[in-house]
């Protein structure tokens, strides 16, 4: 059983209107992607599925979700409209992808491998935003040199907040100053 994420790409184009193969082609494209999607996510619980339209400026009607029932409710909402733009809505550019990860345990791997991995990520894009609980001593020279590298020279993207052990109220305050961080990146 292989773990897969799976957009499905769905033309909802005026095209897709005609009534010349019956059902309409917008129709056919929802039972097939029926049929597609529902084996997709039984073979393994954890299989995501997502829906993005192409007409126009393409549209996320569903992000990865494992709900099927969500994801196909969505897809019999499509309507057609304007005309595919196959190039926009396949590369995905515009979306980002991001990590939150939470560090209680000492980080047993070694920077180079931090490192190594953070350039990765960088290089696909991909955000991560570490709260650091307790072992500052031994998690913050790792999980800096991590988070320096995916920022790179602009020094943007992925903040790291070390939390040091002690009152529930410092925790919080901590992860609230975070968390109003995190949202407005989202939101800009």
């Amino acid at each position: 059983m292989v773990l897969e994420s799976t957009m499905v790409c769905v033309d909802n184009s005026e095209y897709m209107g005609n009534g010349d193969f019956l059902p309409t082609w917008l129709q056919a494209q929802q039972m097939l992607s029926t049929s597609f999607v529902t084996p997709k996510t039984r073979s393994n619980r954890e299989n995501n599925v997502g829906l993005i339209t192409l007409a126009n400026d393409c549209e996320m009607l569903t992000t990865l979700t494992p709900d099927t029932g969500h994801t196909l409710s969505k897809l019999h909402t499509v309507q057609p409209k304007g005309k595919i733009t196959f190039c926009t809505g396949i590369p995905g550019k515009n979306h980002k992808m991001r990590i939150f990860a939470l560090v209680g345990s000492p980080v047993e791997d070694n920077e180079k491998d931090l490192v190594k991995l953070a350039k990765r990520f960088k290089k696909e894009k991909v955000y991560v935003d570490i709260i650091s609980l307790g072992k500052e001593e031994v998690n913050t020279e790792k999980l800096t040199a991590f988070v320096n590298t995916l920022k790179g020279n602009d020094g943007t993207g992925s903040p790291l907040v070390a939390v040091p052990p002690g009152p529930i109220y410092g925790l919080c305050k901590n992860v609230l100053l975070l968390l109003c961080h995190y949202i407005s990146i989202i939101t800009s």
